[in-house]
């Protein structure tokens, strides 16, 4: 993979182009992340991620696939797929629905021009909720519908939508996505076991 010299700027075309076949990184306000930290001196940071974070990513992605596959809705990725979020930054979605009235059936473009309907993010141990936060207001302002942030230590998935409250679903609760996913009910702990 190429590196970014210290103080490199660009654009989501410019970061697509260079990374767009790369996972763990992304594009923020101009400066290009690799898992969490900025890449500079030549020299990326972050690695491969955490085994526990990558089996609930997983599940989330199944569990939500069934469904959208048995009512013929849309696309479920995963895999840190791009999402642009503004003119200089691009975040990586560890789980996303986008639905077919957005990206047609048949076969599936290289790159998603469009915001999802849904983005679920997985925190692992090293994520600040102040940068979380960040990130699922970077989402809903670019026009995803629905952020869903799965928390592996308190069991819990927090649910986000532009202009709402957030909505916390403990492991013992039902989540439920009737504006994005009518139908849908995943109880919550299955995301984690």
């Amino acid at each position: 993979m190429s590196t970014v010299v210290a103080g490199e700027r660009m654009t989501a075309a410019e970061f697509l182009k260079k990374y767009g076949h790369c996972s763990g990184v992304e594009l923020v306000r101009g400066r290009v992340v690799w898992s969490g930290q900025e890449v500079t001196n030549g020299r990326e940071g972050g690695g491969v991620a955490k085994f526990r974070r990558g089996v609930i990513s997983q599940n989330a992605a199944r569990l939500l696939g069934d469904f959208v596959r048995a009512h013929d809705l849309g696309w479920v990725a995963i895999n840190d797929t791009f999402v642009p979020v503004g003119p200089d930054s691009v975040r990586g979605a560890d789980v996303l629905y986008v639905s077919y009235a957005r990206v047609p059936k048949g076969e599936p473009p290289e790159d998603l021009t469009v915001p999802p309907e849904l983005v679920i993010e997985v925190r692992s141990p090293t994520d600040r909720w102040t940068e979380l936060m960040t990130k699922m207001l970077e989402y809903l302002a670019a026009g995803v519908g629905v952020v869903v942030i799965l928390d592996p230590k308190t069991r819990s998935a927090s649910v986000y939508r532009d202009e709402d409250r957030q909505d916390i679903f403990e492991s013992t609760d039902e989540l439920k996505l009737p504006d994005v996913l009518p139908g849908v009910v995943v109880p919550v702990a299955r995301f984690f076991g």
